[in-house]
This record gives structure tokens, C-alpha cells and sequence, in this order.
């Protein structure tokens, strides 16, 4: 039972962090390991950093 609460758990956050536009590093990990072998994987903070970028066009933590 406690195994399907924390999968359940896994889920959960997963979908609210996709919702508010943070995809999880470790899927970005796996698929790079298994997509492009050849290529260099981002640290969290770059992955994050990007992410950021990308989504709000480099205007985080200003106004306007």
C-alpha cells in the first residue's frame, strides 16, 4: 500500500511541476544518456537555469 501512495507521490509532483513549467532533470538526464550519448549532459543548476530562460525569456526576477 505504501508503495502505491509514494508512486502516487511521484505522479503528483511530477505533473505540478510540468504545470508550472520545471520538467524533471532526471527525465532530461535519461533521455540525453539515451538519445544523444555523444553530447554533454547540464548540471541541475544549468538545467534549471535554462529551463528558466526558456520559458520566461530571461526576464526572471524583474518587473517589466
Amino acid at each position: 500500500m505504501l508503495d502505491r501512495i509514494a508512486h502516487l507521490m511521484r505522479h503528483l509532483t511530477q505533473s505540478a511541476r510540468l504545470m508550472v513549467g520545471v520538467p524533471e532533470y532526471s527525465t532530461y538526464v535519461d533521455h540525453m544518456k539515451n538519445s544523444h550519448p555523444d553530447k554533454r549532459v547540464m548540471s541541475y543548476q544549468q538545467f534549471f537555469r535554462e529551463r528558466q530562460e526558456a520559458r520566461y525569456g530571461g526576464k526572471v526576477g524583474k518587473c517589466c
